[in-house]
């Protein structure tokens, strides 16, 4: 039987609705899983040296990420290209995974999940210093008091006297470094990155950051302090499978067939899932202080992003795919 003319047009938005189903389930796993991200970093710490954890994740994410693309025939990376990828693996991986990696040793998974959400106001503040970024606005010095005030709020009983205190403010000062690393890695992919594929460009860029930590780690002599259980092994193997590999694919599928605003909401996602279950799991702090800090932090980033969501907007209906994948590679 030859197909009526109406066939053609019915079963291509049969596909796109298909589609779309599955990015809402993409989208939901990226909130899960970059939101378990935190307490997967927290129990792998029990016997893994920081620097060796995401070491040890990333080259293995990278060079598998790699291998995959290469046998489907989607590998594609000119070594011209290698050394801004270098960079910004050094920038997103090392420093800026490194630093919740490092801060996790004293700080609580949920904590440090909050603190990361203040990402977007250090991204905004460097974009507002370049030839092409925009001004400050009244909006954004909101949003920055309300957020900066929403982490001080969280940390200064915490802070105040003790040994412990002096180490979680290590942390906390660790997580701002990690969030200035991400920015400028961030800025840097934006405007380097015209002509990349995403998928390949991840992959070396985890592989990069992954090569850098091992360094890292070398030099700091954690090797000798290596050591593995079967609750440690467990959670480098999801950090690294379901953290990196799964989580990115997932969120760029997602990107692929969802509006990009729909999509950054995972960010929003992601500091409730890893209070609740740094609360549930490892016993952490949940009460009413926490509680209202980290609303204070996330409407402070609301209030950052929001300003600047004509820009995304426009960056996204022109086509540029980096800008849309900007913050993936800095997921813990």
């Amino acid at each position: 039987m030859t197909p009526t003319p109406e066939a053609a047009p019915r079963s291509a938005s049969a596909d796109a609705a298909d589609h779309r189903r599955t990015a809402y389930l993409a989208w939901i796993a990226v909130c899960v899983l970059w939101g378990t991200t935190y307490l997967g970093i927290r129990i792998a710490l029990e016997t893994i040296p920081p620097a060796l954890i995401g070491g040890l994740r990333y080259t293995a994410a990278g060079l598998i990420l790699s291998a995959i693309l290469a046998a489907r025939g989607e590998w594609s990376m000119p070594r011209s290209q290698w050394p801004g990828l270098a960079l910004i693996g050094l920038l997103t991986i090392c420093i800026g995974n490194g630093g919740v990696i490092w801060a996790e040793q004293w700080v609580p998974s949920g904590v440090a999940a909050v603190t990361v959400a203040t990402t977007p106001f250090w991204m905004i503040g460097i974009e507002s210093f370049t030839r092409d970024g925009d001004p400050v606005s009244t909006r954004l010095v909101i949003g920055l008091l309300v957020g900066f005030a929403g982490i001080l709020v969280l940390v200064w009983p915490d802070i105040a006297g003790s040994a412990a205190g002096h180490e979680f403010l290590a942390g906390i000062i660790a997580l701002q470094i990690a969030c200035i690393g991400w920015a400028f890695g961030s800025s840097l992919s934006r405007r380097q990155a015209a002509h990349e594929h995403v998928l390949p460009a991840v992959a070396m860029q985890m592989t990069f950051g992954g090569l850098f930590m091992l360094a890292a780690g070398t030099a700091r002599g954690e090797w000798a302090q290596l050591a593995f259980n079967a609750k440690t092994i467990a959670a480098e193997i999801y950090l690294t499978v379901m953290g990196s590999i799964v989580g990115y694919s997932a969120y760029i599928y997602a990107l692929k067939h969802l509006p990009t605003a729909t999509v950054s909401l995972y960010a929003y996602a992601n500091p409730v899932i890893a209070m609740v279950l740094g609360a549930l799991i490892a016993n952490e702090p949940f009460g009413p202080r926490v509680v209202g800090a980290s609303l204070m932090v996330l409407t402070g980033s609301a209030l950052v992003q929001w300003r600047g969501a004509g820009t995304w907007f426009r960056s996204a209906r022109s086509g540029d795919s980096r800008l849309k994948g900007l913050k993936a590679v800095s997921k813990p």
